[in-house]
């Protein structure tokens, strides 16, 4: 891979801050996985979330089974964060700009799965359980589906995530081989 150009193509999104590093630093809890089956109204409703996605144990393994990874970040501010419909808003742009990154990894040759930020939005009504997805290849199933710790990583490389009540970050994880 060519890290040059493409950190050259990165300094050109509105990413606020990148990471490369190995899929191995990953950390993984099932707790993470505990949210999305307790507390989110999409659990089982979707592709990109749990159970469609798979166990934890399965999760894992498909992340692990790519050696490589970029942790990418982006900032949107709002009003409060307390507000999710405003927070939400936010999304998209954050969910493009992964798509654009994706495309950038896989210009040079990546096989790439990546994975983002909440349930997938793509459709309005997802297929999910009576129908295949209808955009696979765009589907980014949400980070904490797969119970990884997108927080350790990002303390482990000093990527900031908190900047107040009136910024919200996006996280998402790309792994490659």
């Amino acid at each position: 891979m060519n890290r040059e150009l493409l950190e050259q193509q990165l300094s050109e999104l509105p990413i606020a801050q990148y990471e490369f590093f190995r899929t191995e630093e990953l950390e993984f809890a099932p707790r993470i996985r505990m949210i999305c089956e307790t507390e989110c109204p999409r659990y089982g409703k979707t592709w990109a979330c749990p159970p469609a996605v798979g166990t934890v144990a399965e999760c894992k393994a498909r992340c692990l089974s790519y050696p490589e990874g970029l942790l990418i970040t982006s900032l949107a501010e709002v009003s409060s964060t307390s507000h999710m419909e405003e927070c939400l808003a936010t999304r998209p742009a954050h969910e493009a700009m992964t798509r654009q990154v994706i495309e950038l990894l896989e210009a040079q040759g990546k096989e790439v799965y990546g994975l983002s930020t909440e349930s997938c939005a793509i459709c309005k009504e997802c297929t999910y359980p009576s129908a295949p997805c209808r955009h696979r290849e765009q589907m980014l199933p949400c980070l904490e589906s797969h119970a990884i710790v997108a927080t350790a990583l990002a303390d482990k490389y000093g990527i900031e995530y908190l900047y107040g009540p009136q910024v919200v970050t996006w996280f998402s994880i790309l792994l490659y081989r």
